[in-house]
């Protein structure tokens, strides 16, 4: 298991989570499209200006591979349907459903993205994994549950998990593309998704705010959509679809925990009780072991990498030397057998 991809899945899931509370006391004076257009411009913008800041302290040999064109199908997929229908479906959803269903129906995207990359993708999982996410899932329900919902129509909750089933295609057509630069990714899905937003909450009658709503509002976008969906995407590479969405899934509890801590809110059973909950949903993750006798079909392409039992490819003189290192390089037909996750170099089927 990748130490590493696992911590920036749950720093991604903080990010995120931390930026929950601040984009709740903007929508008392920003229109919700607005808002969405705002915040996804702040993730485009921000990781825009870093990316061009990066390759000034980053080693040439080691930067990320820009998008190629067979890829730009895929991302634009995850942009229409992320970046633009998601949050689309929701604020239409929103509009007719209690805030208590609304909160609970919005746990079932980690499910959405899960159950796709299992079914539609064909990524593996086991009895292990699909109780971990079970508790991920519930936990995160408990946590939202504020009293018994109410059911007044069914257009506003099946609207909301189309919008659930919308980021659950998103996720799972970004991992396919998630070997190139994940700054180049983010920078593009906030410089589209955020003006379409912005535009059509114009449209539906909304109006910007003045400038430091705006601000404030780019500057959420920056660190709770942008940074956190650049660790995302990074963490994609190395974990797989479901994996990756099961941990971002601790985002609700790590929300709370941030709001204890900066807006002194109480501590309650039903928070303890969603993170033991979560905790175990964590742990049956974290200790998974997947082994088996498994081939690696030949294939070629270029991505960061280090000469690990995957890469034993030879270098010419052209190649950077050093690790990690990035050029096109070219995998042979491998069989053997060694703990794995679905990662970029295991997408095997079982």
């Amino acid at each position: 298991m990748n130490r590493k991809a696992i911590f920036y899945a749950l720093i991604s899931a903080a990010l995120f989570g931390l930026s929950t509370p601040a984009a709740k006391r903007l929508l008392g004076l920003v229109d919700p499209i607005i808002l969405a257009g705002l915040l996804y411009c702040g993730a485009g913008i921000g990781v825009s200006i870093l990316r061009r800041l990066i390759p000034a302290i980053q080693s040439s040999a080691s930067r990320e591979v820009s998008l190629r064109r067979k890829d730009f199908p895929w991302l634009a997929g995850a942009i229409a349907a992320g970046g633009i229908a998601g949050p689309i479906l929701l604020m239409a959803g929103l509009a007719r459903t209690d805030a208590t269903s609304a909160s609970l129906f919005l746990t079932l995207e980690s499910a959405a993205t899960a159950l796709m990359a299992w079914f539609v993708f064909h990524e593996n999982f086991d009895r292990r994994i699909a109780i971990g996410m079970a508790c991920l899932i519930a936990g995160s329900a408990l946590l939202a549950w504020s009293g018994t919902p109410t059911m007044a129509g069914i257009v506003g909750p099946l609207l909301i998990v189309g919008a659930c089933v919308m980021w659950g295609l998103d996720n799972n057509l970004t991992r396919k593309v998630s070997l190139s630069d994940p700054l180049q990714i983010v920078e593009l899905k906030g410089l589209v998704a955020g003006p379409i937003n912005l535009a059509l909450g114009i449209w539906a009658g909304g109006s910007l705010p003045g400038i430091s709503s705006s601000l404030i509002g780019i500057g959420v976008g920056f660190v709770g959509y942008g940074l956190s969906l650049v660790l995302f995407v990074t963490a994609l590479r190395h974990l797989g679809t479901a994996r990756t969405s099961a941990y971002f899934a601790t985002a609700p509890f790590l929300g709370a925990i941030a709001a204890i801590i900066t807006l002194s809110e109480p501590v309650t059973a039903q928070l303890l009780a969603a993170g033991a909950i979560m905790g175990i949903g964590v742990w049956l993750h974290l200790t998974e072991r997947h082994e088996h006798e498994h081939i690696h079909e030949p294939m070629a392409h270029s991505h960061p990498h280090v000469h690990d039992r995957h890469h034993q490819h030879e270098h010419s003189g052209s190649e950077p030397p050093g690790e990690s290192h990035t050029h096109f390089h070219e995998h042979e037909q491998i069989k053997h057998t060694h703990p794995h996750v679905p990662d970029m170099h295991h997408v095997h089927r079982h």
